[in-house]
């Protein structure tokens, strides 16, 4: 960690514990101090990428700087649990930015199907955007890692997933072109995601089929001329209304023999042919989510990520899974956090309902499941970061997150009984967005 870093890090460590005084309370410094905090917090992400704006987020690279793992020089072929210094800073202020801003503001950004622009404008000034942009171009961090991106997404989905796919989108767009773009697509689009309003964007792979499959898209490339033609429909688009950049996955039509694959491209909103429109779902409301219509849009050759490479493109669904796995951890870690008080001081004929062994049992269960789907995200990154192979693990997480992150959705109604269904208590919301968090494909990139 460097010297700046470091003091950051014992700088908000101390401001966080100096917060939780109850002396402050007694002086009458509680909201005061929480300000301070708040802006603390927001300038740790901030500082460290200020010096890279200054000198280095408008060069040019001379080839393209692929965002290597962290780890991979210094892999220990362990599955370590411990986080970094840099990581537990960064984790430590998403989590406060989730209590003190997300969770507040959760319930009327899902009534109202958007999350105030006041809470995004926060969160885009966390840096969370910018966490997978090269060092060379402004980046906040010396190497892109898998973990930290995880703990980050799991931390503010502890306040709200929704609100979380909301602030965490833009930041996939960025990842992906910081993994994958050459160094003309990097210097193009990675400088405004340092900037002081990055870019509202989306990397769009779901598509409106049933049992859809992100390996059969209906989203079609075709070669023409020296560029590409793009045809097809995004669906549970983040914030799509607003966007202004988009990396859409399509199927590239076969020519001369070539097999079939699959590509990522980037497309600007003010492109001709692109369209959006309004597409409510169950969850995920305070993402905005809508579709994107791609109708003849016209793209450069430039356009293609990677060549079309089709390990690229699994590579891309297996960190995006990850990243869902991810926001799953944090939301059933905030069921399970909100039941166990809830059936402590609940009575019925006498005594706390926590007293009853089905009761007692199922928290037990929540905890035991919940704390398997976090473990198996976090070695399914910590592969990643080591370079070692990681889908089969992306693949469980997934799996876990369908199977046990809903159940413990539907638990956690269950346990609250009548006040479980009703919106008085956010336990609905989350199994809600639980389930979307089972079944979509991209949206996310760690």
């Amino acid at each position: 960690m460097s010297v700046t870093n470091r003091g950051l890090a014992v700088g908000i460590r101390a401001l966080t514990r100096f917060a939780g005084m109850d002396v402050i309370d007694r002086l009458g410094l509680r909201k005061p101090s929480e300000r301070v905090l708040r802006r603390a917090t927001a300038t740790g992400f901030r500082t460290a990428g200020a010096a890279g704006r200054t000198f280095r987020a408008t060069q040019k690279l001379a080839s393209a700087r692929r965002q290597a793992p962290e780890t991979a020089s210094k892999a220990k072929g362990l599955f370590d649990l411990t986080p970094t210094d840099d990581q537990q800073m960064l984790q430590e202020a998403a989590r406060e930015f989730a209590a003190a801003e997300i969770r507040p503001a959760a319930e009327a950004a899902d009534r109202a199907d958007a999350t105030p622009a006041e809470l995004l404008d926060a969160a885009a000034e966390l840096g969370i955007a910018s966490l997978g942009v090269p060092e060379e171009l402004g980046g906040i961090v010396e190497e892109r890692s898998a973990v930290t991106a995880t703990l980050i997404a799991e931390a503010l989905a502890h306040g709200d997933l929704g609100i979380a796919v909301a602030a965490l989108a833009p930041g996939a767009v960025s990842t992906a072109i910081g993994l994958w773009g050459d160094a003309d697509q990097q210097a193009t689009y990675l400088p405004e995601f340092v900037g002081d309003e990055p870019p509202v964007a989306a990397l769009t792979i779901q598509e409106p089929t049933a049992l859809f499959d992100p390996f059969a898209l209906g989203t079609v490339a075709r070669r023409q001329g020296d560029g590409w033609t793009l045809d097809g429909v995004k669906s549970l688009v983040p914030r799509v209304a607003d966007a202004e950049l988009f990396v859409v996955a399509a199927r590239i039509e076969p020519q001369n023999g070539s097999g079939p694959r699959t590509g990522l491209f980037i497309v600007e909103s003010r492109t001709d042919g692109v369209t959006t429109s309004p597409d409510p779902a169950m969850g995920l409301r305070a993402a905005s989510t809508g579709r994107l219509h791609l109708d003849g849009v016209r793209l450069p050759a430039s356009a293609l990520l990677a060549d079309g490479d089709d390990d690229v493109y699994r590579d891309a669904i297996a960190l995006g899974r990850i990243g869902w796995a991810a926001l799953a951890a944090g939301t059933t870690k905030a069921v399970l956090d909100y039941v166990i008080p809830y059936v402590n001081e609940r009575e019925a004929f006498g005594e706390p309902i926590s007293h009853r062994q089905a009761v007692a049992f199922t928290v037990s269960d929540i905890a035991i499941e919940a704390e398997g789907l976090r473990l198996v995200t976090y070695r399914a990154a910590s592969r990643a970061d080591r370079g070692a192979s990681f889908r089969r693990e992306a693949a469980l997480a997934r799996r876990l997150t369908a199977d046990k992150g809903m159940w413990i959705g539907s638990q956690g109604v269950q346990l609250l009984g009548g006040h479980g269904y009703v919106k008085d208590h956010p336990v609905e919301r989350w199994y809600r967005d639980l389930r979307a968090a089972g079944i979509l494909e991209g949206t996310l990139l760690v």
